[in-house]
């Protein structure tokens, strides 16, 4: 499907921005005209990560006029495996300020406004409204969500890209000429469910795949160029080198969107099981360890993955995968003689397979809060973390 040209072009190119975009201007499609409409955009891109790093440098190189970011985070060793925005001497700077430098290495002609908040319900719109086109490469669905209904609500496109281990998806949502995202996925997925890149990995060089495709669909959708990924999904396996697409249809079923909502509690970070299940039945990482120097007779269960174990366990932890919890292999392994102790890297998963525990009988179980990452930071720092 082509769609119209989204920016009006600027007035005019400098002779400075010529030489810059030469290689641009001799592309018929592009052109003069072309460049002007990327010179004449404004661009928000949320999240200066994995998606967000070759995001920003691809758009800034080509010549968006605004680029802003959206970033609350800092920069974090284990993030310069994949986000190639930010460098070693990064470390420990907010995300967005790092991105902006990088950007006016790459372009100096670049406009960058930073956003460093957490968006939500009560800024999303507020921050959308003075942008042509939104890029999401967050990690999560209740951000997915909120951009998707904010971007509804203001009537403007978006381009949505996700990533997790050597898989890739992108797609154009807009609301004024195809499907939205919650056509793709009406509800979001069970908590638990899908891991996030932090819990389940990412290939790096994944990020600069999917990256470079939401900004190729970002410039034809500025310069009214090609066809977009309207209405189209791309699956990208970087296992198998292979790319497919599929239709996304709109579901005339589908409620209006009409408001914004809280995002948090329509996809939840446990079910409501678990949430039940933690409530006084939640240890800190100091409490485990007082527990461990008094002697106390009890099984430190770990539910992570074996190559998560691999890295860095906490002493005295028998690994059980989540899984085995879920579909009930591990119970016939716990001790009914002991108190059953359960972590994770976080406390998420180790929430969900208390609430297993639970339900099969062991009522004195409890998990603790902040898992392995809260060990390493409180108990034993010498250990690495990831």
């Amino acid at each position: 499907m082509s769609l119209p040209p989204l920016v009006e072009p600027a007035d005019e190119l400098t002779v400075d921005e010529v030489r810059r975009y030469s290689r641009h201007l001799i592309i018929p499609d592009v052109g003069m005209a072309g460049q002007k409409r990327l010179k004449n955009a404004k661009v928000l891109v949320v999240g200066a990560g994995g998606l967000g790093s070759p995001a920003l440098l691809y758009l800034a190189a080509a010549g968006v006029g605004t680029l802003g970011i959206v970033d609350d985070d800092v920069v974090d060793e284990s993030n310069l495996q994949r986000q190639v925005i930010h460098g070693q001497s990064d470390i420990g700077k907010s995300k967005a300020q790092s991105a902006k430098e990088s950007v006016a290495e790459i372009n100096p002609y670049v406009n960058v406004i930073l956003h460093e908040l957490r968006l939500d319900s009560t800024n999303a719109l507020e921050v959308f409204a003075d942008y042509d086109l939104i890029l999401d490469g967050t990690d999560n669905f209740a951000t997915r969500y909120l951009v998707n209904d904010a971007c509804v609500l203001l009537g403007k496109p978006y381009v949505w890209g996700s990533i997790y281990r050597f898989e890739g998806q992108a797609s154009v949502f807009w609301d004024k000429y195809g499907p939205n995202y919650r056509h793709l996925y009406p509800e979001p997925p069970p908590p638990g469910m899908v891991p996030s890149c932090a819990e389940g990995g990412v290939l790096g060089v994944l990020c600069a795949s999917i990256g470079s495709i939401m900004v190729n669909e970002a410039i034809k959708l500025i310069t009214g160029i090609g066809e977009p990924l309207v209405g189209r999904l791309m699956i990208y396996d970087a296992l198998e080198m292979e790319y497919r697409t599929v239709k996304v249809r709109r579901d005339p079923n589908a409620p209006d969107i009409t408001e914004l909502i809280d995002y948090e509690a329509f996809c939840g970070a446990v079910s409501d099981e678990a949430a039940d299940a933690v409530k006084d039945s939640t240890i800190s990482v100091k409490e485990l360890k007082e527990w461990m120097d008094a002697g106390k007779d009890f099984a430190l269960i770990d539910v992570r993955e074996p190559n998560e174990f691999e890295i860095v366990s906490i002493p005295g932890a028998t690994l059980i995968p989540k899984g085995e919890f879920l579909n009930g292999n591990a119970l016939e392994k716990l001790p009914r003689d002991k108190q059953i102790v359960l972590h994770c890297k976080s406390g998420g998963r180790s929430a969900e397979a208390l609430a297993a525990v639970k339900r099969a009988g062991f009522n004195d179980a409890v998990h603790v809060g902040g898992g392995v990452v809260a060990w390493v930071s409180q108990i034993e720092p010498d250990k690495p973390s990831y």
